[in-house]
């Protein structure tokens, strides 16, 4: 198996884990704001770390180098996160996620100014394409203006930073030590802004189950994508996120008796075509000449 497919697997986790983290999060929205559930979150994560580093033997791999780009991630990744999770509360999710399909754009961008990576033929027409399955999906217009729509499309630059930063670590840095410094900065982060106002609120006793399952959840897609993202080029991981696209629409309709419109459909069709496009197109090998 080549590493692009093996990255394809790893993004099948990462994906299970952002679905989960939607309905969870819906569910304690109710009752924590966002920067309260990224706090309580990071908290827990910092406990599971150092708990399976150290069952595994890889604490020793958790160290203070390239600080700057940690904090660079995790601050772009705090802010995406943060308005993903207030997106997920106001507009439908299939809306939400079809907007942070938006991120490979991004990644477009930046890859060639952060990694040096080449913006081939292939990943632009996938990610077009992908681009193409988005609007059919959401369909904007000034009539369904929403801020919900507006912090949707802000989650999708702030995680396409985090993901080229995130590739730029893994150069360097191991996955146990990004996800650490993910957890603490992040926890950081989130005591600063939730106790912003002086009053942070506690958790329910029927919230902390949604609330250790996202930061469950967010570990094991952070642990998936950093894998994915260590094995290949971050222009060929992002664009197989797509796939959420239709779960996330399906989920959403049967939880949450929200509309599966026709449009959903067809661009979740054009984002699945753009996929296979380009995984197909990374993984086609050349024949060997005959000798």
């Amino acid at each position: 198996m080549n590493d692009t497919l093996r990255a394809t697997l790893w993004m099948t986790g990462a994906i299970a884990s952002f679905i989960s983290m939607a309905i969870a999060g819906r569910e304690v929205s109710f009752e924590l704001d966002t920067f309260e559930i990224m706090l309580f979150r990071s908290l827990i994560g910092i406990g599971i770390v150092l708990a399976l580093s150290s069952l595994t033997g890889r604490r020793r791999e958790i160290r203070a180098q390239r600080m700057g780009l940690h904090l660079i991630r995790n601050i772009s990744h705090f802010t995406g996160q943060n308005l993903w999770f207030y997106a997920i509360t106001v507009i439908p999710l299939a809306q939400v996620f079809a907007l942070e399909f938006t991120s490979p754009i991004w990644v477009m961008l930046l890859s060639p100014l952060v990694l040096g990576e080449k913006l081939t033929k292939t990943r632009g027409i996938a990610a077009l394409a992908g681009f193409l399955g988005v609007l059919i999906v959401t369909r904007p217009s000034p009539e369904t203006f929403d801020w919900g729509l507006v912090a949707a499309a802000g989650a999708a630059a702030g995680f396409a930073g985090s993901a080229v930063f995130t590739r730029r670590l893994t150069r360097t840095e191991s996955i146990v030590s990004i996800l650490f410094w993910l957890t603490v900065m992040q926890a950081a982060l989130g005591v600063l802004c939730a106790g912003f106002d002086g009053d942070i609120a506690l958790p329910s006793a029927e919230s902390w189950p949604w609330v250790a399952l996202i930061a469950m959840a967010g570990l094991v897609a952070h642990y998936c994508l950093t894998t994915a993202l260590s094995l290949a080029p971050a222009t060929v991981v992002m664009p197989i996120d797509f796939t959420r696209l239709p779960l996330i629409a399906l989920v959403g309709w049967l939880l949450y008796s929200e509309v599966l419109d026709p449009f959903v459909l067809a661009g979740a069709a054009v984002i699945f075509a753009a996929n296979y496009y380009n995984i197909w197109s990374e993984t086609r090998r050349k024949p060997v000449p005959a000798l």
